[in-house]
């Protein structure tokens, strides 16, 4: 029997996000920045923590690494394989698992890297410890992350407030996107780290086009909307909410998310 405390809770994560695989086409364009961010060459070992869809496992892989990719959703992983196999890189290694609990031996990779997924693991303190853990001792870790005050860490606070609380000791996965933040939680293991900013764009026709998007395969907001199917002024005044939330971010037919790349090195 398994002696996490969060494994409902990583097992209600697990349900959640089977919806997502529409979304991975526009963080496409951010698995490139990410891998060129990485400086992914040749050769290297990768692993992707998180890979969902594979979308930054294939495009490392196209470097020439050698890339192994982790995903805590099975029904993603199917995904993941079949773009792997259309693109050409049936050679990356998958593997269903925990960014907790990474199944690899210590000192396996030259790079790890995670794209909007280590920063939904529960414990930062144990992610961190288990990224560098795998890392070889001239290894380097980067990833994307949602910053608190941008469209997307607003949009989880939304969530945040209609949804039931999480666990005690759950860190809410946008502070994963404040450099204060990322300093205090990679000291000790990685060295300074370099942040670059990015930005990601939906096209939408409308506010209420962008929001159905998101409530049917963004996993937490499905799952406020489903848990006030029998209440619906409740319901209306969330979906009000978050279009009068997104609406500035809106422009030209576009919904701008900004992101926030953080490289570092093993210390």
């Amino acid at each position: 029997m398994s002696n996490d405390p969060f494994m409902d809770f990583k097992r209600k994560q697990r349900e959640s996000w089977t919806t997502f695989t529409p979304t991975a086409t526009f963080t496409t364009p951010v698995a490139a920045h990410l891998v060129r961010f990485a400086g992914i060459r040749t050769g290297e070992s990768v692993l992707d923590v998180g890979t969902g869809t594979g979308v930054v496992a294939v495009t490392a892989a196209r470097t020439g690494a050698r890339v192994s990719a982790l995903d805590l959703t099975p029904e993603l992983l199917v995904e993941a394989r079949e773009n792997a196999r259309i693109a050409g890189h049936p050679e990356i290694t998958w593997q269903e698992g925990d960014a907790e609990t990474l199944p690899y031996p210590e000192a396996s990779f030259d790079v790890v890297v995670s794209q909007f997924g280590h920063m939904f693991a529960p414990r930062p303190e144990v992610a961190v410890a288990e990224m560098r853990r795998v890392l070889k001792p001239t290894g380097r870790v980067a990833f994307v992350t949602w910053p608190p005050e941008h469209l997307v860490g607003r949009m989880f606070s939304l969530i945040g407030r209609n949804s039931p609380p999480p666990p005690p000791g759950v860190a809410p996965p946008p502070l994963w996107g404040n450099p204060a933040v990322i300093h205090e939680r990679l000291a000790g293991a990685f060295g300074e780290p370099f942040f670059e900013p990015g930005t990601m764009v939906y096209p939408a026709l409308s506010l209420a086009h962008y929001r159905q998007f998101i409530e049917a395969t963004i996993g937490p907001m499905r799952k406020v909307v489903e848990s006030l199917a029998d209440a619906p002024d409740q319901l209306a005044r969330v979906r009000a909410d978050f279009e009068a939330l997104v609406t500035p971010y809106y422009v030209d037919n576009q919904v701008r998310q900004s992101y926030l790349l953080t490289r570092a090195p093993v210390r």
